[in-house]
C-alpha cells in the first residue's frame, strides 16, 4: 500500500507543472479569439432608462414657482404656516420646479386652502375610543404669473391613524403627529402630481407666451 501511494504522488509531481502552463495557454487563446471577433468588455454611455426615454436631461430651465401661504379654512388652528412649509420642502425636493420667494420673479404661483381637518373614529368600545384617524383635505391652484390664468388645480386628501390612550395630554401629542404626517403626505402628493403635469408639458401648453416687442 505504501508503494502504491508513493507511485500516485510521483505521477502527480510529474504532470503537475504542465497543468498551469496548459491553463495559461487556453486563457490566452480565448482572449485572442474574443479580441479578434471584436468583443470588448466595456460599457459606454448612460445606458437604458425606464420607459425608453433618453438619458440626456432637458436643457430647459425649471419653472420658477412661488408658493404663497395657504388659507386655513379648517377648525384646527395654526396649520397654514406648517402646511405651507411642507409644500415648499416637497416642491423643492421633487416637483421639478425651482421654489423662489415672493420677492423674486417667477413663472408660476401656487396658492391653496386647507379645506377641512376631521378625525373620524376607527375602533371603539362602549367605554372609550381606541383608534382614530386624521383626514386633511387641501386645495391647490397654480396660475401663470403673467396672465394670472389658472393652469392647474388639484384637491388632495391625506390621512394618518393614531391610537387613543387614557392620557389626554399624550392623546393631543399623538393627534398633532397625525396632523403633521397627513400634511406631509398631502404636500408629497401635490408635488408628485405637479411633476407629472410638468413632464407631460401641460404647463407650457397653457402658460401664456408674451407678445413680441415691436421694433
Amino acid at each position: 500500500m505504501l508503494g502504491a501511494e508513493f507511485t500516485v504522488n510521483r505521477n502527480q509531481e510529474r504532470r503537475g507543472p504542465f497543468v498551469p502552463i496548459l491553463s495559461t495557454l487556453v486563457s490566452a487563446l480565448i482572449a485572442s479569439t474574443l479580441a479578434a471577433c471584436g468583443y470588448q468588455f466595456r460599457v459606454e454611455g448612460a445606458g437604458p432608462t425606464i420607459g425608453g426615454t433618453s438619458a440626456t436631461s432637458s436643457q430647459e430651465p425649471p419653472p420658477r414657482l412661488i408658493i404663497r401661504t395657504l388659507i386655513n379654512g379648517s377648525f384646527e388652528p395654526n396649520l397654514e404656516m406648517r402646511y405651507t412649509n411642507y409644500l415648499r420642502d416637497e416642491f423643492s425636493a421633487g416637483s421639478g420646479a425651482q421654489v423662489v420667494p415672493e420677492s423674486e420673479a417667477a413663472d408660476l404661483v401656487l396658492t391653496g386652502q386647507i379645506l377641512s381637518v376631521i378625525m373620524p373614529t376607527l375602533s371603539f368600545t362602549r367605554a372609550q375610543t381606541l383608534e382614530s384617524r386624521t383626514e386633511v383635505v387641501v386645495l391647490a391652484r397654480v396660475e401663470d404669473a403673467r396672465s394670472k390664468k389658472v393652469v392647474w388645480s388639484q384637491v388632495v386628501k391625506g390621512a394618518s391613524e393614531f391610537f387613543i390612550t387614557t392620557d389626554l395630554q399624550f392623546n393631543r401629542v399623538l393627534q398633532n403627529r397625525a396632523i403633521e404626517q397627513a400634511g406631509r403626505l398631502v404636500a408629497a402628493d401635490l408635488a408628485a402630481r405637479f411633476l407629472l403635469q410638468l413632464e407631460t408639458g401641460a404647463f407650457t401648453k397653457q402658460v401664456s407666451i408674451p407678445a413680441p416687442v415691436p421694433h
